[in-house]
């Protein structure tokens, strides 16, 4: 079957992957240079089964209003009066409630636990190197009441079968020497399966590998519409002519409601902005070994080779990408605070990018109610955590075939 994909992130590259695998005459259209360019381009580097309860928790109303005004904060909401916006904010904060929250985050977790499986099994295919470490992920605490509620997040992910290690106090040094020099961590909780590496490296190489597979790619092309003829999508409406199709699968992140509200399809679907910054490592016994969660700043801390990456915070502000240099500069205090002598601030790089958010938390993953449209997208931040799985779960449903896993909970049926 010829199938368009739309958006060459590590979704979108990764779902071209498996069609091919399949048989499929596979093109994938991106509207940027190359693919990995934009979420996938610099972020956080965790694949973490660990971090994967969604946003939407009991906690997070208190955060807000202690957080609302502070220009740092770790979430900061700038309203801009559309329907979207207001109406995904709505949808975020009733999946707050303790029961949503439990069913979100077990769906995402599932997916998550099958989807490194499905990663560790592609990168022995495709011998695709990414500054890829199986270090584990430290998750560190420097309040009790935020240590209560990461104990209590480990005992919900031990009785799903993630190992889980709560430390107290010093024992975090045991796991972690580099944070000798870090102040007031009461403790920590150590994720020993969780995993690194760079996605936008395992992006551009699986591209390539997908292109000797047969896989046509086509860059700066940027998709304005879906062509719907006797209710099925015949054509892609792109800024370089249409292209006719047999089936269509929707990789476009935070810009994929917008393709499917003129077919009348809702997508609750809202971008996220995130920023990241990346320092050389110039004393490698003061960086981390494994990876790191600072939970008091919402930050992630990676070591992928010879560079130290850092990413967080979160800012609702519709599709806005511009580097606000307040909020990039916190994300860098907040690893200086963390590992002071590891790298160079003087050589930092900052990125900032959009992250596709659910209010629920979990991806869109398979059919929608139009025969041949398929949705892989919604990840938010944990699409690098989730591209492998969601991906062979989106081709087990274009085939046809029993899913590899229930995608109980991630269709589009859900809205």
């Amino acid at each position: 079957m010829k199938i368009v994909v739309i958006g060459a992130g590590v979704i979108g590259v990764t779902s071209a992957w498996y069609l091919a695998r399949d048989g499929h005459q596979v093109t994938v259209l991106e509207r940027r240079t190359g693919p990995g360019l934009e979420t996938s381009f610099a972020n956080g580097g965790q694949i973490s089964t660990s971090h994967a309860m969604p946003w939407s928790s009991p906690a997070v109303p208190g955060q807000l209003l202690r957080w609302f005004g502070r220009p740092r904060a770790p979430l900061k909401l700038r309203l801009r009066g559309d329907r979207e916006q207001f109406a995904w904010c709505l949808r975020f904060l009733r999946e707050c409630l303790p029961a949503r929250h439990l069913r979100n985050a077990t769906h995402s977790l599932r997916l998550a636990l099958f989807s490194r499986g499905e990663l560790d099994q592609l990168r022995q295919e495709t011998a695709i190197r990414n500054d890829h470490a199986e270090c584990g992920i430290l998750s560190v605490f420097t309040s009790e009441r935020d240590f209560d509620r990461g104990r209590d997040t480990a005992n919900f992910l031990a009785d799903h079968g993630v190992r889980q290690e709560i430390l107290l106090g010093e024992e975090v040094l045991r796991v972690e020497p580099a944070l000798g020099g870090a102040e007031n961590v009461v403790g920590g909780v150590y994720s020993p399966d969780d995993q690194v590496g760079d996605a936008y490296l395992f992006t551009a190489a699986l591209a390539a590998a997908a292109q000797r597979r047969g896989v046509r790619f086509y860059h700066q092309v940027r998709v304005t519409g879906l062509q719907r003829t006797a209710g099925r999508i015949s054509a892609v409406v792109t800024t370089k002519g249409l292209l006719k199709t047999e089936a269509v699968v929707l990789c476009a992140g935070s810009y994929s409601a917008a393709l499917l509200r003129p077919l009348e399809l809702e997508l609750p679907v809202y971008p996220v902005k995130g920023y990241s910054v990346t320092l050389p490592i110039v004393n490698p016994a003061a960086a981390p070994k494994v990876s790191l969660s600072d939970e008091a700043h919402k930050l992630v801390i990676s070591r992928l080779g010879n560079r130290l990456r850092a990413a967080g915070t979160a800012e609702i502000a519709g599709h806005d990408t511009t580097l606000n240099r307040r909020r990039a500069e916190t994300v860098l205090d907040a690893l200086l605070a963390l590992l002071p002598k590891a790298g160079d601030p003087a050589r930092a790089e900052f990125w900032t990018g959009l992250r596709p958010m659910t209010p629920d938390g979990p991806p869109v993953l398979g059919a929608t109610p139009i025969p041949n449209l398929f949705l892989n997208t919604g990840h938010g931040t944990l699409g690098w955590t989730m591209a492998a799985g969601s991906a062979r779960l989106l081709a087990d449903v274009v085939a046809s075939r029993p899913p590899a896993l229930s995608l109980d909970g991630l269709t589009f049926d859900r809205y």
